[in-house]
Parts: C-alpha cells; structure tokens; sequence
C-alpha cells in the first residue's frame, strides 16, 4: 500500500512540475512574440522629424516705435529673439 500511495504521489508531483513548465513556456513564448510584433511595428514606422517653427510677434512697447520680436522652436526649446 505504501509503494502505491508513494507511486501516485509522485506521478502527481510530475504531473503539477510538467504543467508549470508548458505555462511557463507557453507565457514565455506569447511575451517574445508580442516584444517581436512591437519592434517591427517601432522600425517600420517613420517618425516624424521635428521642424523648426518661425513665428513672428509684435512687442507691445511703451515707447512710439513698435518692435518685431522673433520667436521660433528649433525643436529644444522656445527661442525669442528681442
């Protein structure tokens, strides 16, 4: 009775051991596909160079003489040029 109780539980232990294994392969290769898919999908698509954008204001002065202020992105930051 003893070598049958002892057999079964071990064909159990093999039995809980063999399934952690297939979900743990089964996972693993489900996350390398989707890390794959991501990372054709990222070199495929194009991305967009930043342009600089020029722009053109007018400074209220207090003075008679309205000056032209320049401001422009060069993709850094915001320039204004006084």
């Amino acid at each position: 009775m003893q070598n049958i109780r002892a057999l079964f539980l071990g064909l159990i232990g093999i039995a809980a051991i063999s399934a952690l294994v297939v979900l743990t392969a089964s996972l693993t290769l489900a996350f390398a596909g989707m890390l794959a898919v991501f990372t054709v999908v990222k070199a495929l698509t194009p991305r967009p160079k930043p342009v600089p954008v020029r722009a053109r204001a007018k400074c209220a002065g207090h003075g008679a003489k309205q000056q032209d202020m320049r401001v422009w992105n060069d993709g850094r930051g915001t320039i204004i040029d006084l």
